[in-house]
């Protein structure tokens, strides 16, 4: 089921441009929040700082309200100019506020990876048998969609969860969440939870154990990254990955993570949408995150991020990574989103076995826009440039193109189109369902690697995204970018 939101639900994109005109966050980390803007929505959830815990007991302790504790970086209420209601999406930890600036370069598939850990002792491992290994527990006998027992699938995949606290050599650090997926202590969480640590993270296991770890390697592109715990213990039980495809709107999901430092935290909820494209900021203003995700009203907030998403057999159908919010201090409104684990599979296989992650490649700049054939008018990504020699070219792709599905998959614009490419790997083959003239065709084509650069190039999937946003100023760097975030109402969510 493909659902696209519509032009006044979202915030980092404009009206008109976007499916979503508003900006959505990745959950910060607790203590490093940096949004990452989506759609509708502010910054993928910060992880949640570190100080952040510190301010909510203390307001607690001198009885005040703990519900919007200010801490350094943080601005009152009665200092924040009245603005009009708009929604956020913010990041579940600590990510760059550029967000969705560049959304529709998602198309183009640039490959933007880290590799902050030493990996050359690690040995080669692969997803497929990972989440399979020693979890007897998983899939939870006797919880189903339609009666799920969340105590018994609370119970049999809270070892699976960890959380996790990064330095970032300045004395500060952040918080977030992650799920352990194989015995030998590797751990994948978001990219904006560990993007700023400094060294190696501490990772906590749910019976209270400290650990150091390595970043074996991040992708900021899909917001993914791999830890791996330095002296893994052999009692680890790793969680069973499920099927992201499978997903259906109305079925029940629980949440498990690290929000706000309250660590082993469950909630839970259903799906309220599946496809939901989602835009968030990179680590920089030229990068932006776009992702077809599992839109769940399962509570999460700052420091769920990177945590795992149950279904109610105990399988992981996702990873948690933004929320969308009204205001910087309201949290968790009903709307989170999560990295569907069939993405999550082919990412953090590569991360594991070589650091890095390719991606598909399309080729084209796109913006949203209608088209209207055989009589009937859809929504779409319209083409306004063409790579040369890219794999839209070579399928025959032109300016002024409107495509309006792939492979059968209805696409509302350009982050639509976008997020659907990456889900797909290099070499792949589809079918995109294309209108010119007013006539409708299909075109097949075939998705290649872009090489890895320093730089974007504006036209690929560019689109007409940053004048959706309202004026995003120019040349900030991620930390300038996310203190004018905050300033214009959004901040952590």
């Amino acid at each position: 089921m493909t659902t696209t939101p519509d032009n006044g639900a979202t915030q980092p994109l404009a009206a008109g441009q976007h499916p979503q005109n508003q900006a959505t966050q990745p959950l910060p980390p607790v203590g490093a929040t940096r949004p990452h803007p989506t759609n509708p929505f502010t910054p993928p959830h910060p992880a949640a700082p570190a100080d952040q815990r510190a301010a909510y007991e203390a307001a607690q302790r001198a009885g005040q309200d703990p519900a919007t504790p200010h801490g350094p970086g943080t601005t009152p209420p009665g200092e924040v100019p009245a603005r009009r209601e708009r929604s956020i999406w913010l990041p579940v930890t600590g990510a760059a506020a550029a967000a969705a600036i560049l959304a529709a370069i998602a198309t183009a598939g640039i490959t933007h990876t880290l590799s902050d850990g030493d990996a050359s002792n690690d040995r080669p491992a692969s997803l497929a048998t990972i989440g399979r290994e020693d979890n007897d527990s998983v899939p939870v006998a006797g919880s189903t969609a339609e009666n799920p027992n969340w105590e018994a699938v609370a119970d049999a995949v809270q070892e699976s969860v960890v959380a996790i606290q990064v330095s970032d050599g300045n004395g500060s650090g952040s918080q977030g969440s992650g799920v352990i997926v194989d015995e030998d202590g590797h751990i994948v969480t978001n990219n904006h939870v560990v993007a700023g640590a400094d060294g190696q993270v501490q990772v906590t296991l749910t019976d209270g154990r400290l650990f150091q770890a390595d970043v074996i390697g991040t992708d900021p592109t899909t917001d993914l990254a791999v830890i791996k715990l330095t002296d893994a213990p052999d009692d680890l039980t790793p969680a069973e990955l499920g099927d992201s495809s499978e997903v259906a709107v109305g079925q029940p999901v629980m949440a498990v993570g690290n929000p706000l430092g309250l660590a082993n935290t469950v909630t839970t909820g259903i799906v309220s949408a599946v496809d939901r494209p989602v835009s968030t900021s990179g680590d920089s203003a030229d990068e932006a995150i776009v992702t077809n995700a599992i839109q769940i009203d399962a509570a999460v907030n700052p420091g769920n991020s990177g945590g795992p998403l149950f279904d109610a057999e105990g399988l992981v159908i996702g990873i948690n990574s933004s929320i969308a919010t009204l205001s910087s201090q309201s949290g968790s409104i009903g709307l989170g989103f999560a990295i569907p684990v069939d993405l999550v599979k082919n990412i953090a296989t590569q991360l594991i076995e070589d650091g890095t992650a390719e991606h598909a490649f399309l080729g084209v700049g796109l913006s949203d826009g209608t088209a209207t054939a055989d009589g009937v008018t859809r929504h779409g990504a319209v083409v306004e440039s063409v790579s040369d020699g890219s794999p839209a070219a070579d399928a025959g792709l032109q300016v002024g193109d409107t495509i309006v599905a792939i492979d059968d998959q209805a696409v509302g614009g350009a982050e639509s189109l976008t997020a659907y490419v990456r889900e797909l790997v290099s070499g792949a083959k589809s079918t995109l369902t294309v209108v010119r003239d007013g006539r409708t065709t299909e075109v097949d084509v075939t998705l290649a690697v872009r090489p890895e650069t320093t730089t974007q190039q504006p036209q690929e999937g560019q689109g007409n995204s940053q004048d959706q946003r309202g004026g995003v100023p120019e040349g900030l760097s991620p930390e300038e970018m996310w203190e004018w975030f905050q300033q214009q109402g959004g901040g952590q969510g």
